[in-house]
């Protein structure tokens, strides 16, 4: 059912997601407030949506420039379609979530529009576009993200993601994290967007939320696509594909040719030998990375990419992980000799192995650090293949 005015909307969207089993006294500690525009005002701030102030297609809508005259502010209008029930239902989630959250590493809603059937979003303008726009549709001319960058970004949308799982309340299950979500502010800031597809976390003695299988395609993590059962660690596995996008420069799913159409399919098996790592490295990169943070992120990569979701880490240890590897800066001009054993002459297991811990009482956290800090060489002589969990079947 389309929502005949404004005023209606606040109380629909509590209304429809209260019987998603949502706590709604912690839902009433929220008080952002998301302004209500006029169609009007919006049609004048894009000009009338015209070509001229298009700057993205959504899955559900068009995206454009525009600028708020009273405000003097420069904004993102989403101009979602309505003409099918998944495009109302994004908008409602989309107002909810985002009236709901507050994160530096998050997309700020400015405000919305619901005046007659017309649906449209206001966020804050991020300047320099999506993560996908850096990795895969630069021109061959326009200078490619540096490794210390990469970083950067891949550490600031764990830290969104962090919150949305383990700050916010209720928690949040994103569904839809991936490089074209993830958008760039002044100085490569990320910020997590779109969350039209959010479902608050499972409640009670729930260990995952039943829901409908949505998603793009690459992204979603095998037990998700062919169950439905939605957890965090479905999350966990998207990330693992965009840091795997950030370390290769390669596409999630490419059908444009090539006997591998996932990513994930064509690096499963360097996941497995060291000296595999320096071909999994983006070829513009020009070896300008050094091999211990290669090695660190590629394994950080395998093991959000498990079969196994319980073998995946949190997103609180890949926050600690990618932190470590954000905060040391590499100079991108400077070309460094690539070691394969995935070491450098200052690093050692011992300093690795530290990098997931956040509690050491906390079993899992060991496990998983002491997996973070095993060399390829002890893994390869103790199994002569992939450990345990480690990427397997073909998804």
């Amino acid at each position: 059912m389309l929502l005949n005015s404004p005023a209606h909307l606040s109380s629909s969207l509590l209304d429809r997601h209260r019987s998603e089993s949502t706590p709604t006294e912690e839902i009433g500690n929220y008080n952002n407030e998301a302004r209500i525009f006029t169609f009007r005002e919006l049609a004048t701030a894009t000009k009338n949506f015209r070509d001229e102030t298009f700057i993205g297609q959504g899955g559900f809508g068009t995206v454009y420039k525009g600028k708020m005259g009273n405000m003097s502010q420069v904004v993102a209008v989403k101009r979602l379609d309505t003409t099918g029930v998944q495009g109302e239902k994004e908008f409602l989630v989309e107002v909810l979530m985002l009236s709901l959250l507050r994160h530096p590493n998050l997309v700020s809603l400015i405000g919305y529009c619901a005046e007659g059937d017309q649906r449209l979003l206001v966020y804050e303008y991020m300047r320099l576009g999506s993560l996908e726009y850096h990795l895969h549709d630069l021109s061959p001319d326009q200078e490619a993200l540096d490794w210390s960058k990469r970083m950067i970004i891949a550490a600031g949308a764990a830290k969104g993601l962090n919150y949305l799982h383990n700050e916010a309340k209720p928690s949040v299950i994103y569904r839809d994290l991936k490089s074209s979500n993830i958008l760039l502010d002044e100085g490569f800031h990320p910020k997590l967007s779109d969350f039209g597809l959010a479902k608050f976390g499972p409640t009670g003695d729930q260990s995952f939320v039943n829901t409908r299988v949505m998603g793009t395609h690459g992204y979603c993590a095998p037990e998700y696509a062919t169950s439905g059962k939605l957890t965090m660690r479905s999350d966990v596995y998207s990330f693992g594909v965009v840091l795997l996008e950030l370390i290769t420069g390669r596409r999630a799913y490419d059908d444009t040719g090539g006997p591998e159409k996932h990513l994930v399919d064509w690096a499963r098996p360097m996941f497995r030998d060291r000296k595999s790592f320096p071909r999994l490295a983006d070829p513009r990169l020009q070896g300008r990375y050094p091999g211990s943070s290669l090695k660190m992120a590629i394994e950080l990569a395998s093991m959000c990419l498990r079969e196994e979701p319980r073998h995946r880490p949190e997103a609180g240890d890949i926050v600690l992980a990618l932190d470590y590897l954000s905060c040391k800066q590499y100079p991108p001009k400077v070309s460094n000799t690539v070691n394969t054993e995935g070491m450098e002459s200052g690093d050692s297991p011992k300093e690795t192995s530290t990098i997931l811990i956040k509690d050491s009482q906390r079993e899992q956290a060991v496990a998983e650090a002491k997996l973070w800090g095993e060399t390829w060489r002890d893994k390869k002589r103790q199994s002569g293949q992939s450990s345990p969990g480690e990427l397997g079947d073909r998804f």
